[in-house]
């Protein structure tokens, strides 16, 4: 990945997260790394704890960003989850998957789309 296109990505994460902390969710961890994958945001909302991929895009060239979110990233995803859960110590009543999506457009506040159940 480009030094570009990483910072590209952490500057979508940090508005991501600011977004989800605007909408009353609670960060609980960021960029949590194993040797399989990263899980960029763990946040709780109420009883239910929710991981969340952030994908950002500066257009719609190559589709939705959420479209990135492929059957195999979520399969990591899951699996990268009860890993944390299995170190966290917590069990939570719910677990959720979301996507959140930055657009950036000439300029333009970037747009936030927040996809709550992705997968």
């Amino acid at each position: 990945m480009t030094k570009t296109r990483q910072a590209l990505g952490q500057w979508g994460e940090k508005v991501a997260a600011s977004y989800l902390v605007s909408q009353g969710l609670v960060l609980l961890d960021r960029n949590w790394r194993t040797a399989a994958g990263e899980i960029d945001i763990i946040a709780k909302e109420g009883d239910s704890l929710v991981f969340c991929e952030v994908k950002t895009r500066r257009g719609k060239a190559f589709g939705e960003a959420a479209e990135a979110v492929t059957a195999q990233k979520s399969i990591r995803l899951r699996s990268l989850a009860l890993q944390w859960l299995a170190l966290s110590g917590i069990r939570p009543r719910q677990i959720r998957f979301d996507v959140v999506s930055v657009l950036i457009s000439g300029g333009q506040a970037p747009q936030v789309d927040h996809l709550r159940d992705a997968f």
